[in-house]
């Protein structure tokens, strides 16, 4: 690859509002975005439809979705039959939201497609500050996978190496939503609710939800969040 040759980027895109921050960013560093999400088996569509609309409002050259069935092994309650918790109060326990490997899993398939792509970085959107809890959305895992990625594979033997950026990581959600308008993000298209509707109407009560409507009242900005 020449000097003159842009950047190619896997970024992982779930249709939530970090995600579409993290294209944003990339986009901002220069990067052709190939936007990659996973149909794991979660509990509606919405938020696969919600990434391909902010992948191509954000200017991805290309958006994969590629399905894997997280609905065989369950354990969630995103993946199984559990109730989704509602209006909860914060505890240190993982919260049964926790889809068993999903990061790990994710991370794994967007490294084939950089690898097949024959890029060097891929980004995504986890967070360790408003994280509800999850034990693959910190920093430790983030380096974990990074020392894996560059053992495991001909471009990390043979190549480049492989980088995994994760931009939002110390952020809060306030932090990320004043960073979305600095980028001109538009969060209505965007959808991050646990339960959101076959239209992507969220429930307003769920942990995603009161996270997400936080950090916007937080950041003295309006939310454009579209509830059933």
């Amino acid at each position: 690859m020449s000097d003159n040759s842009p950047r190619k980027a896997v970024v992982l895109v779930s249709g939530g509002m970090d995600s579409a921050v993290t294209i944003a960013l990339a986009r901002e560093q220069g990067y052709q975005v190939h936007a990659l999400s996973v149909a794991y088996g979660q509990r509606h569509n919405s938020e696969l439809a919600a990434s391909d609309r902010v992948a191509r409002m954000l200017g991805a050259i290309e958006h994969k979705t590629v399905g894997i069935d997280l609905r065989s092994i369950g354990g969630s309650a995103l993946t199984a039959d559990i109730d989704v918790p509602l209006d909860t109060v914060d505890s240190n326990d993982i919260p049964v939201t926790y889809v068993p490997a999903r990061n790990t899993i994710m991370l794994s398939i967007a490294l084939g497609w950089a690898e097949v792509l024959g890029s060097s970085d891929i980004w995504c959107g986890v967070n360790a500050v408003d994280y509800s809890g999850y034990p693959d959305c910190r920093p430790a895992f983030i380096e974990a996978f990074e020392t894996l990625a560059n053992v495991a594979t001909k471009a990390g033997v043979e190549g480049a190496g492989i980088r995994i950026h994760a931009p939002l990581m110390r952020m809060s959600k306030a932090d990320i939503a004043r960073e979305g308008r600095r980028l001109g993000v538009d969060f209505s298209a965007t959808v991050s609710c646990y339960q959101a509707d076959s239209d992507g109407r969220a429930c307003g009560h769920c942990d995603a939800c009161r996270l997400r409507a936080q950090g916007f009242r937080e950041a003295g900005l309006a939310d454009p969040t579209r509830y059933a």
